[in-house]
């Protein structure tokens, strides 16, 4: 199968029932892990498959894993925890996996679970997806009914429980640590690290933190093998990867591909191309906290690794397209403004330094800037750049903002000397 995450989906948009997973191959990876290996050999197949994690930083997953202490003596119960909340402005590929085949996250958590040694499960899922909400929760009841989740699960002697927690939504719960304290009732903010999650993540316990797609991906490689799953790829990061396109071409959407298809190709064969009269001027290739790439860098294979050849990074593979007829300030100015009410507001440079680059970017953008400001928001991307705020969000919103002031000065410019947006009136 060339598509392990989406080839068994069904045409309709509904969920699979738990038949029609298993019909599939569904839980035969969880009845081989369970019944012929050990927590051990499962950890080291996902290690050796090299799944990076699939939240945005792409993180090697079985490395992540081997932080978790194991051991009769470890502090219980240990938690494992689903990010399932995907606040990312132009990022829709989880929804894509929790609503078409739920049961896939299951069996990918369980298994998960069960290499760690984890107690407890919980999905942390963003709160407008409510169709999510409701197979996740029927798939969940399923589970339970059929002894893949609950006491002694498939007679193995290994016990998990799983609880779908809808989340209030924040952006910031997207940051694990501030996720977990979400989970537990606290104000979701940042922790400071070390102690890492592993160690000491909910309520002080031993916690592993994944993002949805990662944990799919769990199942495809312990029942087919680490090696046929590098196989999948074009590159030396395994698997395929759920990869996106918005903005105006003429075929919108998600799709799975292998990892290393170059953005010229997700554009251009898939996204079916730009609209009749438009053009591609750039875009965003990995969601809203990402750098602006051109028409130059699209042939640069789209994984963690070679996406940092353009100045930018992969983060959740789903590219927003910029058009000849958009305005790059307002967009940017749209993205801020995005990044500023998220802002959970615990460290002064993101609290104050976001709104007042959303209040310099709207006078540039009414006509009412000067070109002086452009010197300012320069100087503003460094001064909240990484290692100078308490977690990656304003970083990561001033990684939009640093490639438009390098890429469309000539627009930030034309807007101060005209006093006035040019875009303005169109369509």
């Amino acid at each position: 199968m060339d598509k392990p995450l989406t080839g068994a989906m069904r045409s309709d948009g509904q969920a699979l029932s738990l038949k029609e997973y298993e019909d599939a191959g569904g839980y035969s990876a969880l009845r081989k892990a369970l019944k012929g290996m050990t927590p051990h050999e499962v950890l080291e197949e996902v290690k050796k498959s090299n799944l990076r994690g699939r939240g945005g930083a792409g993180f090697p997953t079985g490395l992540k894993w081997s932080f978790m202490p194991m051991g009769a003596d470890v502090a219980r119960p240990k938690y494992l925890v689903c990010n399932a909340d995907e606040m990312e402005p132009g990022t829709f590929k989880d929804r894509l996996l929790l609503e078409g085949n739920p049961h896939l996250l299951l069996e990918g958590m369980v298994l998960s679970g069960f290499a760690l040694d984890a107690d407890i499960a919980y999905i942390f899922l963003r709160w407008e997806y409510r169709v999510a909400a409701e197979r996740l929760e029927r798939a969940i009841e399923e589970a339970y009914q059929s002894n893949y989740l609950g006491k002694n699960i498939l007679g193995s002697g290994y016990s998990l429980d799983m609880r779908l927690h809808v989340s209030a939504g924040r952006y910031i719960c997207g940051e694990e640590t501030a996720l977990l304290n979400a989970l537990e009732g606290k104000r979701a903010v940042p922790r400071s690290k070390p102690p890492h999650p592993q160690v000491s993540g909910l309520w002080g316990k031993p916690t592993v933190v994944n993002n949805a797609e990662t944990y799919c991906n769990v199942p495809h490689i312990i029942g087919n093998g680490a090696d046929w799953y590098k196989g999948l790829s074009r590159t030396d990061e395994g698997g395929t990867k759920l990869y996106g396109v918005s903005g105006r071409v003429k075929r919108p959407g998600a799709w799975e591909l292998p990892m290393g298809t170059t953005m010229r190709e997700l554009l251009e064969e898939h996204g079916g191309g730009m609209r009749d009269g438009y053009k591609f001027r750039g875009a965003l290739p990995g969601g809203a906290s990402t750098d602006f790439i051109l028409e130059e860098h699209l042939d640069v294979r789209m994984d963690f690794e070679s996406m940092q050849k353009t100045g930018s990074r992969m983060g959740t593979g789903t590219m927003i397209v910029l058009d000849d007829k958009t305005c790059p300030v307002g967009m940017v100015l749209n993205l801020q403004t995005f990044f500023a009410r998220e802002s959970c507001g615990w460290c002064t440079p993101c609290r104050e330094g976001l709104p007042w680059i959303v209040k310099m970017l709207d006078a540039i953008e009414r006509g009412e800037g000067g070109m002086e400001d452009l010197e300012i928001l320069q100087q503003q991307t460094r001064l909240l750049g990484p290692g100078n705020t308490f977690c990656a969000l304003a970083p990561g919103a001033m990684e939009p903002l640093q490639s438009a002031l390098k890429y469309f000065k000539a627009d930030f410019e034309k807007h101060i000397r005209e006093r006035r947006c040019p875009y303005k009136g169109g369509v």
